[in-house]
């Protein structure tokens, strides 16, 4: 910066000072101005947009200590990040109209669910309240904006045919174990990857995941699973500790994206549509719900901290509904 000021100041001399002249007063500014640090004054505009990214960063840091993934802090900061930008304004000046207005826009522009928007909206509900309670702001602009209601649609689930199938397919014992042992815990993607051989209980038929937040669990698997579990374990030729490794050298542990990608081609081969590990997940608490399981055991069993959010997961089987009608209403 000294350099270019330097080089600034001489440009503006030129035709003034003599080439000894000009010389010696390059000497002199760089002998003055040496022992300081020159930064260029920044505009107002400038500021409010630094001083935004280093409140962002807070409220991340903050949200991290909470627990949080690295991808959920990934999908707060894009999200975050785009508003920003979109409203130019410091964040103590945006009003309730400029985030409405940026969701409604954002929501045709981009043919967006409601349950996209609402995500969105939850993400800066989230973040303002924190900008709120930290006294950065006096009044959460977010706070009149109410929840999006979407529309309540029925999710599928794997049907007893297509998991069958589904198994029958499995040409490698890592695949056929894999699906097993979703379809039978109904754990997360995020949980099955992190699993070690060494959580594994076969006595027990259980092992250990580590849930959103880090929350430690105990989920179950039957016999069928076992039996698949422990013959893959012992067809492998490697020493890597995960449960589940890619078929080929250097045999690493498979990543989410992995799984999901292996299960959507599994489903391919058979035809069967959007095959993907929240499937599982759903189907497991649509069958457990329909057995006659009480919610409270299926939410302790998908680790849910709200049973709300496990009444979302499953549904009661549309037969079930039916005969219970002809029995207690005929």
């Amino acid at each position: 910066m000294i350099e270019q000021l330097t080089q600034d100041i001489l440009t503006g001399m030129n035709g003034t000072l003599t080439e000894e002249q000009q010389n010696r007063l390059r000497m002199v500014l760089s002998n003055v101005l040496g022992g300081f640090t020159i930064e260029k004054r920044m505009t107002d505009k400038e500021q409010e947009s630094k001083n935004n990214t280093l409140i962002l960063k807070s409220f991340l840091s903050a949200k991290k200590v909470e627990g949080c993934s690295e991808k959920t802090l990934a999908y707060y900061e894009s999200t975050l990040v785009k508003l920003l930008e979109s409203i130019d304004k410091g964040l103590s000046e945006m009003t309730t109209n400029d985030v409405r207005q940026y969701l409604a826009t954002f929501k045709e522009r981009r043919g967006s669910s409601k349950v996209t928007i609402d995500n969105i909206r939850r993400i800066f509900s989230s973040f303002f309240s924190w900008l709120e309670d930290e006294d950065y702001i006096i009044k959460n602009p977010v706070k009149r904006i109410h929840r999006v209601r979407a529309d309540s649609l029925v999710k599928e689930v794997i049907s007893d045919e297509s998991m069958e199938i589904l198994r029958d397919s499995c040409v490698e014992m890592r695949d056929l174990a894999m699906i097993d042992l979703l379809a039978s815990t109904g754990m997360r993607v995020g949980e099955l990857f992190r699993i070690n051989i060494s959580d594994i209980d076969f006595q027990e038929r259980q092992c250990v995941v580590f849930g959103k937040g880090n929350k430690e669990r105990t989920v179950y698997f039957n016999a069928r699973t076992k039996i698949h579990l422990q013959n893959y374990i012992r067809s492998r030729e490697d020493n890597n500790p995960a449960l589940f490794v890619s078929l080929a050298k250097p045999f690493n542990r498979l990543t989410i994206n992995g799984i999901e990608k292996r299960l959507h081609y599994l489903g391919e081969q058979v035809n069967m549509a959007k095959v993907h590990p929240h499937k599982f997940r759903r189907t497991l608490a649509t069958t457990a719900i329909d057995k006659g399981m009480p919610i409270e055991q299926v939410q302790k069993l998908l680790g849910h901290q709200r049973i709300d959010t496990t009444l979302h997961y499953a549904m009661v089987d549309q037969n079930n509904v039916k005969n219970s009608h002809r029995k207690f209403m005929n």
